[in-house]
């Protein structure tokens, strides 16, 4: 009877366990878990709700979403879709609905109804599943491994799995495995600027940030909070960043495009707002500034569509314009400002804040440690790596979890 160690009792772990054990029930599957319970990231994810997955409607390229490992991903899909893993989830009782965002969750809004469904069918299969035992070391033998454990005993396994996260890599020492080193990514920025943080709560729903510098870029719907920035367009830059960001000590300028737009779309849509525009609906300075329409209308007063006066007036501010001051009061250079506000306003960036509970690393194995097809080391045979221990990483919506699944799925069928 084959001995299999699977090492760490997160997604990717368990997802593994149940499908190894139903292709070979014969096998004797132990997982082991540093933690006092399964699945705890699981339990917590997607605010609660457990994001299962994405349809991948609205994704043009993996890349977009897998700032890292798009190729391994690729090739897990191609054995276990995003398609095969909502099939999977509902033949197992748990019915999933689509957001309009494409994400998938349990019709139920229930993480613990995932945590449940693993765990019981890990009970119904056979599989020793033996939690606070931290495995500190992997040795190979003549045959097979050795698993030096936090109490300083040792079990054998004829192949091993790790799915351990990015964080607990330390138990690779001995094998002289190619590990890029793990950064923190999906994180929110803190910010110097103590009048945006004075703007806690508030949401623009489509801005464009970059790193000035470089060409890292995002777009999204950016929330404003008492530290600095959050929301789906910081989490996308700070995971398409991560690296530069930590090698910069998360230290770098950041420029938000409130707008989304270019500077000739920013003087056209001021137009509007001032309800003046030249005969051909271009903009132009002269148009903002003469027309006797606008003399009597204050800019603090007219908001571009999607920015709240709240947040209008600390943009006025940014730009060094008196609050009461009209349109035609200007000048081509206040306006100049106004523009280069609403496109590249200026932010140091001062460190970064944890997404919530959940975490994310980026690093891990290397992809060119192990063989795509099978995801085994190509120096150690049987030893296997599944999840978030791999050098992959995405972005929210339920990317992380899906690759989770399928490279689990992956190596059980290699297995």
């Amino acid at each position: 009877m084959p001995q299999i160690a699977i090492i760490g009792a997160g997604a990717a772990g368990c997802f593994c366990a149940i499908e190894l054990k139903r292709r070979m029930p014969g096998a004797d599957v132990t997982v082991y878990e540093a933690g006092a319970k399964p699945l705890a990231k699981v339990a917590v994810t997607g605010g609660g709700r457990c994001n299962i997955s994405n349809t991948f409607d609205s994704v043009d390229s993996l890349a977009e979403v897998y700032p890292r490992g798009e190729k391994l991903v690729k090739n897990a899909f191609r054995t276990f879709s995003p398609a095969d893993t909502r099939s999977w989830w509902e033949a197992e009782g748990v019915k999933l609905v689509e957001e309009s965002d494409c994400r998938l969750f349990p019709v139920s809004q229930s993480a613990l109804q995932v945590v449940h469904t693993l765990e019981n069918l890990i009970r119904k299969l056979g599989i020793e599943l033996k939690c606070r035992t931290k495995v500190e070391k992997i040795r190979r033998e003549a045959a097979g491994y050795s698993l030096t454990l936090a109490d300083d005993s040792c079990v054998s396994a004829d192949k091993v799995v790790v799915t351990t996260g990015g964080g607990a890599l330390s138990l690779l020492s001995d094998l002289d495995i190619d590990i890029v080193p793990p950064v923190p990514s999906l994180f929110t920025f803190k910010l110097s600027d103590h009048g945006v943080r004075e703007l806690t709560g508030t949401s623009v729903e489509n801005v464009t940030l970059s790193l000035a510098g470089t060409k890292f870029r995002s777009h999204g719907t950016l929330l404003l909070t008492d530290w600095g920035v959050s929301g789906p367009a910081t989490l996308r830059l700070s995971s398409y960043a991560a690296r530069h960001l930590a090698d910069s000590s998360y230290r770098a300028t950041l420029l938000i495009g409130w707008l989304s737009l270019a500077e000739a779309e920013v003087r056209s849509l001021l137009a509007a707002s001032a309800h003046v525009g030249s005969a051909d609906g271009a903009m132009t300075n002269r148009a903002i500034t003469s027309s006797p329409g606008v003399l009597s209308k204050m800019v603090a007063n007219t908001p571009p569509a999607g920015i709240s006066s709240r947040l209008w007036r600390h943009l006025l501010s940014r730009a060094g314009l008196r609050e009461d001051i009209r349109w035609t009061e200007l000048g081509s250079k206040g306006l100049n400002r106004l523009v280069a506000v609403l496109t590249a306003d200026t932010y140091e960036i001062i460190g970064r804040a944890k997404f919530k509970e959940e975490f994310v690393t980026a690093g891990g194995v290397s992809m060119s440690a192990v063989r795509p097809a099978t995801l085994e080391s190509r120096q150690h045979p049987g030893l296997f790596f599944a999840g978030e221990v791999l050098d992959i990483d995405a972005l929210t919506g339920g990317f992380n979890l899906q690759s989770a699944w399928s490279t689990a799925f992956l190596v059980a069928r290699s297995l």
